[in-house]
């Protein structure tokens, strides 16, 4: 079916440039110049932009022509941003090397609107991951989350990129699949001059660096982020369990022998580390380029990283069963959690320039590591009351090993012959999540805390006897493979006699996923095992004289709560056209409509029926810009746009969130989302290289996707998604960026000195709309949307406030910054609270409050060699993670713990 979707008669002014950074020219996209800014310096005015000295942006994006390194100069700074149709923020690698951030998602949390959530996913004005599109210089990204479909923008190391740029009006020229904004980051090209850099850093915190923690041994490899063949799943293990009939189709003596085939001790048993080591990350990048012929140029850059980073988290999570959230939790236990984090990545690309044209192809590659320890104390009303003058009556230890991989190689010709360009993109793209040796095991205290009476049912210490409440034994293994093959040509034609640039394209992507989750318990059939037994630590416990001897065999509870695995498809096609045109001095417009069909698709293995979406849409969009003066303008923009359900959202499979450390299932019934987008903006360059900026945006979204929670077997706490009916969503942002000349405070320090003062601020509101329609809940139960939504709640994610400021003293001569940045963002709902019958718990709300961090890069004297010292403290005065649900004065934590002040040291030398 087709949906055409057409815009209101009301149109407002678009937001705008909002990076603290240069905005670079994107080709074919880019309207006629607007009246000129500030005034430059004569000589530079008259100079080519490419022989006046400046920083180079690069930027690579769907339908910009070729887009060609942009010099950015004092004085014609302003202009340039003035040139793009769009509302876009961009990044320089100036920019994200003055952040001091390891990776780019922390630097993109420093532009106005936008918030980091989790592990590295970016929200745009509050809008969820779902409604960001992540693209790689311009081309489409797998994940390699189960939980996303967005990649996690925390695997890109900041060396690897040249630019991020940050589009948050929708144009023609990129996917539909834009809510919030769509973020492209390109990669570095070809090197101006060849070059050899070398950099190391070495940090800590205050919180995890040389204190308590908890490791495993895992395999001899472990540093390396590989592992060495420890944790591979035995394949006839995972064969019978695949065919779905493993607990009937197999005999006791195999279940016991699959029992014996597993790695115990290394892969399970927990150790005290109260040395917890530093953080280290070395890195190493090269790039050349040779001139031949009279116009062309060959350039290669690669790149090598290597980091080993540590985090301690000492956890309270509780949940509770009582709607107003009042008397003793339901479950609540205080858990120390170790992750050890490996991230390897490397970068090869190749590029060739001749006369206007530009071929580049880049192969990426980052593999992103995370062993973690945990070890929890607490009770689960469920199992047990606890009794306060005893130990804790529960324990639960955790060992996990997640494996992040992504593999992208994509070509990409940007043609310009002259009045006409040519775009294509060819791009495959492979990512993997491997999670082998899920390890979970739990032990109760059987006692009554007095050592004088001791018998079978009272030993005053920690037991399992595989059967009892609270006392348990389960593994899983966990695999996720994702390709997408994606290819696009787009043209673009600037009339010789006319102000108009007509352009068209075509975009095909094919997403293909392959998931699955085994999950097996250790069980006896003869009941409990024996106190004797019962008190041995977890890989005796599970040893193989014990499996023999008392018939503990393994039961595969896979299928139990949805499906083991699952197939997942999405292939879209989309067309468009769009026209840049003047319609008279000063006012420009950008139309465009872009047809898009998709069909997508998820097929659990197994006897639950498949989930099929498939549907067209129109999606227009018109921005105008009017330069009313020299310094100043005005945008309007309104378009229409979609969200579709992430795979996740969709599948009917369990699986655990290492960040939330929550538990997470999908709704095979959700459907897509369909957004109206409007936006107002007001732009003043009172200077070169500064500006202000005032905008107001509003956005109408019809099924929007919802995470709920809910209560599972046992009372626990878990996480699924629902359509709610409707929800609105405006505010408004402001921005200043201002330089302040220090040479008035003379002395030779201050002669070449200036103070950058860079804040923005948005303010959103969100409200959901529910009426008393039937939707299926996040636990797959028909419910009043009313019930499951308050109307009138936030969306979730959604902060009312954000704040960034960086206030700096730069050196103009040389490298020498010291920057204060900090970042706050107000509440936010990261999950809908679970209802009980006709009642409804709080919504969960993240409190991230204020950071505060502190980056300085200087150049230093080293022989002959270009030498940059870094320094950084983050987290300055100790913003805590808060994750709660609150009643009046009830409180229940969900998850909270202290994150500490972290602090790190680099050199980076550069040959």
């Amino acid at each position: 079916m087709t949906k055409t979707l057409t815009f209101g008669s009301l149109l407002l002014l678009s937001t705008a440039l909002c990076a603290p950074a240069a905005l670079a020219q994107t080709g074919a996209s880019t309207a006629p110049d607007a009246p000129e800014a500030a005034p430059v310096d004569e000589d530079q005015a008259e100079a080519p932009l490419d022989q006046i000295p400046g920083e180079e942006v690069e930027v690579s994006i769907p339908g910009g022509g070729v887009s060609e390194d942009v010099v950015v100069v004092t004085g014609q700074r302003a202009n340039l941003m003035r040139r793009t149709p769009q509302v876009i923020s961009l990044l320089s690698q100036e920019d994200i090397e003055r952040t001091g951030e390891g990776d780019i998602a922390g630097a993109l949390q420093r532009v106005t609107g936008l918030s980091v959530v989790g592990n590295g996913f970016v929200y745009v004005r509050g809008l969820g991951d779902r409604y960001s599109l992540a693209l790689l210089n311009g081309s489409p990204l797998p994940s390699p989350e189960p939980l996303r479909r967005v990649v996690p923008l925390d695997i890109f190391p900041t060396s690897l990129i040249a630019s991020s740029l940050v589009q948050k009006t929708f144009s023609a020229n990129f996917p539909g699949e834009f809510g919030g904004g769509v973020i492209n980051l390109t990669t570095r090209a070809i090197p101006d001059e060849s070059f050899l850099e070398i950099g190391a850093s070495l940090g800590g915190d205050t919180e995890t660096t040389f204190n308590l923690g908890y490791t495993y041994y895992g395999s001899d490899t472990d540093w390396t982020g590989f592992d060495d063949g420890t944790r591979d799943a035995p394949a006839g293990l995972i064969a019978a369990a695949a065919g779905g009939s493993f607990n009937t189709a197999t005999t006791p003596e195999q279940r016991r022998r699959f029992a014996m085939d597993l790695v115990n001790s290394p892969t399970m048993v927990l150790q005290t580390n109260r040395q917890i080591p530093a953080n280290v990350s070395a890195n190493i990048a090269a790039g050349t380029a040779i001139d031949f012929g009279a116009d062309a140029r060959i350039g290669l850059i690669a790149n090598l990283g290597y980091s080993n980073s540590w985090r301690t988290r000492d956890t309270l999570q509780q949940s509770s069963l009582d709607p107003e959230l009042a008397g003793t939790p339901q479950r609540s236990f205080d858990s120390v959690i170790t992750d050890n984090r490996i991230v390897v990545n490397g970068l090869l690309g190749v590029g060739l320039e001749f006369g206007e044209h530009r071929i580049r192809w880049t192969n990426l590659f980052i593999r992103d590591t995370l062993k973690q320890g945990r070890l929890g104390a607490g009770f689960n009303r469920n199992v047990t009351d606890q009794d306060p003058d005893l130990p804790p009556s529960l324990i639960e230890q955790n060992s996990y090993w997640f494996e992040r991989q992504l593999i992208d190689t994509q070509l990409v010709a940007e043609l310009d012959f002259g009045d006409f360009e040519v775009d294509l993109r060819g791009t495959y793209a492979k990512s993997q999540r491997q999670s082998p040796y899920e390890r979970e095991i739990g032990y109760a205290y059987r006692g009554d805390g007095d050592p004088g009476t001791v018998s079978a049912t009272d030993v005053d210490d920690y037991v399992n006897d595989l059967t009892s409440g609270g006392q348990f034994a389960t593994i899983a293994f966990s695999d996720l493979d994702e390709d997408v093959l994606a290819g696009g040509i787009d043209l673009s034609y600037r009339l010789p006699s006319l102000p108009v640039t007509v352009s068209a394209g075509y975009a095909y992507s094919q997403t293909e996923r392959t998931a699955s989750r085994f999950q097996f318990q250790y069980f006896r059939p003869d009941g409990a095992l024996p106190i004797e037994i019962a008190q041995q630590r977890p890989d005796f416990l599970l040893s193989d004289f014990n499996v023999q001897t008392f018939d503990i065999q393994l039961r595969d509870v896979s299928g139990a709560e949805g499906a083991a695995s699952y197939d997942a498809r999405l292939d879209i096609h989309g067309v468009y056209g769009q026209v840049d045109a003047t319609l008279f001095e000063g006012l420009t417009a950008t139309a465009g409509v872009r047809f898009e069909s998709a069909d997508q698709s998820v097929m659990p293995v197994g006897t639950l029926a498949p989930t099929a979406l498939s549907a067209d849409y129109l999606l227009p969009a018109l921005t105008l810009t009017y330069a009313f003066a020299a310094d100043m303008q005005a945008r309007l923009h309104a378009s229409r746009t979609i969200a579709r359900p992430q795979f996740r959202e969709l599948a009917p499979q369990l699986y655990q969130g290492f960040e939330s450390d929550r538990e997470f299932t999908g709704n095979p019934f959700l459907q897509d989302s369909e957004l109206t987008n409007l936006e107002a903006r007001y732009e003043w360059y009172f200077a070169p290289s500064q500006r202000v900026s005032a905008s107001a945006f509003y956005k109408q979204i019809d099924n929007p996707i919802e995470a709920a929670a809910f209560f599972a077997g046992g009372g626990q706490l878990r996480t699924g998604f629902a359509n709610a009916p409707r929800a609105e969503l405006y505010g408004a942002e402001i921005e200043l960026q201002k330089h302040v000349p220090l040479d008035g405070l003379g002395g030779p320090f201050f002669d070449t000195r200036r103070l950058l003062l860079i804040a923005n601020y948005t303010y959103t509101q969100s409200q959901i709309s529910a009426d008393d329609s039937v939707i299926v809940g996040p636990d797959l139960q028909p419910v009043e949307a009313r019930l499951l939504f308050r109307d009138g709640a936030p969306l979730t994610g959604q902060s009312d406030h954000l704040v960034n400021v960086q206030i700096g003293i730069e050196d103009s001569e040389r490298l020498s910054q010291a920057t204060i940045l900090l970042n706050y963002a107000s509440e936010r709902v990261t999950s809908r609270g679970p209802i009980q019958g006709s009642a409804r718990q709080p919504d969960i709300v993240e409190r991230p409050g204020l950071r505060v961090d502190f980056v300085a890069r200087q150049a230093v004297p080293l022989g002959g060699v270009e030498a940059e010292l870094q320094l950084e403290a983050r987290n300055l005065f100790g913003q805590d993670y808060r994750e709660v649900q609150e009643f009046g004065d009830n409180l229940v934590s969900i998850n909270s713990y202290d994150v500490g002040t972290s602090f790190s040291l680099g050199l980076n030398l550069r040959f």
